[in-house]
């Protein structure tokens, strides 16, 4: 049977099933890919006993703690200890690609990501013509025009989604469809953004960020890309709107709700201004998107381009995990804090973000007589905890603790609490680059001009980081991001998690574990959180898999295609649909001169300077102004593009 027949024969099935089931129905289905369908399906030797907030302790040192019963209350969940095994990796991977916390109320009934101009038949329509191939950049036909700034998407014009879908798959990697009585809906898991099909051999290539998603196109076209405005630069009082469509605030007074039309229009402006391969993780009122990073985690901590995400279980790594799910994925949740973080009072913040959701029992008319609280308590399939996802509530919420931005913990009912982020933490520090075809004795030398030109005094170590976070004023790259926390300093409490056998739902009084943090450590977290004073950072990014990451930097900035003369910036590789090339990237992050035709090239353009895309910082060279010669550049870029795992033998995860 000819590939395109199969596929809609699998959906005629699928579409028969729930007619026979009528409204009861409910199912849902993401792809995970088998081990012969990856390109690097090897993995570090599992080599860690446990983890204990971030210290790793080897399988000898737990064989001795073990023995003693002091030793074995080191070891215990009241102590916040995670026990690494195979189990735990094998929960960790389906997590990776199969959970998505609950995300799919969100995506689909408040910002209407299959309501827009990208539907879920039009979805189905282009997978059918891969006829079986493989694609890293899913193009999708639009099923209505949507204007997006002075651009005007039309009916039946492509989108390059950068969306993938592995070789012989009919569904899309990182995306979980469910069906649920009549009503079907997408939620995304880690693998959209940590997982890419390489488009030589449609193979998926685990923990290699997805470098042409594009994201932030998605939410423009969706129906209510308002629901994410908190996270660009559009301001609600630039929009008045109907003087009647009043909400009634926390005061009891009466405040009106920004004009619902104009204000769509000017949050799809900055959404879409993100380039491919980046997303807008911070809630600050300010565009300023990152590079999706790798996923190849291990000795690569802190997390996070900033390096926020560097206390708790497996160094920082499951509070990255967990930010995803427990604040990026579910606006609604950030209700309580919205006088704090964006000067907004909590009602008229969730009447904005709920006025144009796409489904009827999340959408807020003020003529109801209703608070937007009110409606949101009413269809929230997490009744008792705030927003729509699925969270473990610390009793400290909505204040930051450096674990987590909000006291929430995204996690699963039947197994304990924050277990799935830990699963996936363990999982990720597995996860390695595929091998680079490049010539030895070039990587070689290489290695001897990294050292010589000083790269090795910040990548140093087993990942080639020293894992410190650098002041922004030192490093020089564009300030924004690094300053995009602050205002959650107003809100701060000692950080602490549950001990890590907590069930989930919680009981009562759950037992809490405290993290230290004192010293050095807390001067390095407050600087990445731009507190105490400080402008904040960025911090030290490992080298693993260079050649899967282009474009570098944290703003996507330094992107040079395959003719430098022609592709520079993010204007003429992401923005033109032409692939960053990693080793022309990589010459353009050392070379000044070069460098400077990327930073013009990213300044002459209105979409990047919305973005904040500077290519600007990181002002270390290795070129002939530094006594590096044309061979020797190429020998550095050569052994960065070689560097496909760990340089030491440590243990992992």
């Amino acid at each position: 049977m000819a590939w395109p027949l199969r596929v809609f024969m699998v959906s005629a099935i699928g579409i028969g099933a729930v007619i026979a089931a009528g409204s009861v129905a409910r199912f849902s289905y993401a792809p995970m890919p088998d081990e012969g369908d990856l390109l690097n399906p090897a993995r570090y030797p599992l080599s860690t006993a446990y983890d204990i907030l971030g210290r790793r302790v080897a399988r000898d040192e737990a064989e001795q703690l073990e023995a003693t019963p002091e030793g074995r209350g080191v070891l215990s969940a009241e102590r916040g200890a995670v026990a690494i095994d195979e189990a735990l990796v094998r929960r960790g991977r389906e997590a990776f690609y199969r959970e998505t916390f609950g995300n799919e109320v969100f995506l689909s009934d408040v910002m209407g990501m299959l309501e827009g101009g990208v539907t879920p038949y039009e979805v189905a329509r282009a997978i059918a013509l891969l006829g079986g191939r493989g694609t890293n950049n899913l193009q999708v036909r639009m099923a209505r025009d949507v204007t997006v700034g002075d651009r005007v998407w039309k009916t039946g014009e492509l989108v390059p989604t950068g969306l993938d879908v592995p070789r012989n798959s009919a569904f899309i990697l990182g995306i979980r469809t469910f069906y649920d009585r009549g009503r079907l809906r997408m939620g995304i898991t880690c693998a959209l953004c940590h997982a890419a099909v390489d488009p030589a051999s449609g193979k998926v290539v685990e923990g290699a960020p997805n470098t042409d998603l594009n994201a932030g196109l998605l939410m423009a076209l969706a129906s209510n890309a308002t629901a994410y405005f908190m996270h660009g630069s559009a301001d609600p009082s630039a929009h008045p709107g109907d003087a009647a469509r009043q909400v009634i605030t926390e005061g009891g007074a009466k405040a009106a709700l920004p004009d619902r039309a104009r204000f769509e229009a000017a949050a799809k402006v900055e959404v879409a201004s993100w380039p491919a391969g980046s997303f807008d993780s911070s809630a600050d009122r300010e565009t300023n998107p990152t590079s999706i990073p790798s996923s190849f985690s291990a000795y690569a901590e802190p997390y996070s381009w900033s390096g926020r995400a560097g206390i708790g279980p497996f160094k920082g790594l499951s509070a990255l995990n967990n930010n995803v799910h427990a604040a990026n994925s579910d606006t609604t949740q950030q209700t309580q804090a919205a006088r704090t973080l964006f000067g907004l009072d909590p009602q008229v913040y969730l009447g904005t973000v709920l006025q144009g959701a796409a489904a009827g029992p999340l959408r807020y008319d003020p003529a109801s007589g209703k608070r937007p609280t009110e409606v949101l308590d009413a269809a929230d399939p997490t009744p008792g905890t705030p927003g729509l996802n699925s969270y473990a509530v610390l009793p400290s919420f909505p204040a930051t603790n450096y674990m987590t931005d909000n006291g929430l913990l995204a996690s699963v009912p039947g197994e304990p609490a924050n277990y799935a982020n830990n699963a996936m933490s363990a999982f990720q520090n597995l996860l390695h680059a595929p091998a680079a075809a490049v010539e030895a004795g070039q990587v070689g030398r290489g290695r001897a001009v990294f050292e010589r030109v000083g790269c090795a005094g910040c990548h140093s170590g087993p990942a080639l980081s020293n894992n410190r976070v650098v002041p922004v004023e030192e490093i020089g790259t564009q300030p924004s991001r690094a300053r995009s926390t602050v205002r959650m300093e107003a809100r701060l409490v000692p950080p602490a998690i549950f001990a890590t056998d907590t069930p989930f739902p919680l009981p009562p009084n759950p037992k809490l574990v405290p993290i230290p943090l004192e010293g050095t450590a807390l001067k390095q977290v407050q600087l990445a959180w731009a507190h105490a004073g400080t402008a904040g950072g960025y911090k030290v990014q490992n080298l693993v898999g260079l050649a899967w990451s282009a474009p570098y930097l944290h703003d996507s900035g330094v992107a040079v295609g395959p003719d430098p003369a022609k592709h520079l910036g993010v204007p003429g590789t992401l923005d033109a649909g032409i692939a960053p090339d990693p080793a022309n990237s990589l010459r353009a992050l050392v070379d000044r001169g070069l460098r400077a035709k990327v930073v013009a090239a990213n300044a002459a353009s209105q979409k990047a300077r919305t973005a904040r895309v500077t290519g600007e910082g990181h002002a270390y060279w290795a070129d002939s102004a530094a006594g590096v010669s044309a061979e020797e550049q190429a020998d550095l870029i050569a052994y960065l593009l070689s560097i496909n795992g760990l340089t030491e033998q440590v243990p992992v995860p």
